[in-house]
């Protein structure tokens, strides 16, 4: 199963997915990413030896898949459970390469996530939880229609200053009046 936006596609991450997962995401120390999610969370650098023995948390796993743009590998759509028995699910997406910020492909990758999330769990609303210094996921959040259901004030320090955290989500009957629910 996959799902597509013209040239941009989300689907399962498959064994030959993985040497470019752990460049894009632990090869680096300070990968550049990291300064727009969440950097006041230590992220740590991981051999690749030690990424494929964990292959399983990502190979053929229902809550995390690839994010291609023409056949390239950027990124990655996930989801969690806050809480499953009420069905709260928070979903997240990392754009690792840096050459596709800022052209709407995180956009289009959440709406064809949204949708798959929408038509295969038993859910009422879909969010996710960023940073205040996060503009850019703010927007994404915008123009997917979700809205603004919590702002914890000054509770994530990060190089001296404190920012918020956001918490923006959508529910099913919004997503599916809106014109990109379907």
């Amino acid at each position: 199963m996959s799902h597509h936006d013209n040239e941009l596609c989300i689907r399962p991450i498959i064994e030959p997915d993985l040497p470019k997962l752990w460049e894009l995401i632990y090869k680096e120390k300070e990968p550049e990413w990291k300064l727009w999610d969440a950097p006041y969370f230590e992220h740590k650098q991981i051999p690749i030896e030690e990424f494929m023995w964990n292959k399983d948390h990502y190979v053929d796993h229902d809550q995390r898949w690839a994010i291609e743009v023409a056949g390239e590998l950027i990124g990655t759509v996930s989801y969690y459970w806050e809480h499953e028995p009420s069905h709260w699910l928070e979903m997240g997406i990392g754009i690792y390469n840096p050459n596709y910020w800022s052209g709407g492909y995180g956009t289009r990758a959440s709406i064809l996530w949204i949708n798959h999330l929408f038509n295969t769990l038993p859910l009422v609303r879909v969010g996710y939880t960023t940073w205040s210094g996060n503009e850019r996921m703010i927007k994404v959040g915008e123009k997917l229609g979700m809205k603004m259901e919590g702002r914890m004030r000054k509770c994530r320090y990060y190089n001296g200053v404190y920012y918020d955290s956001i918490r923006m989500g959508i529910l099913r009957e919004e997503w599916d009046s809106s014109t990109l629910g379907g």
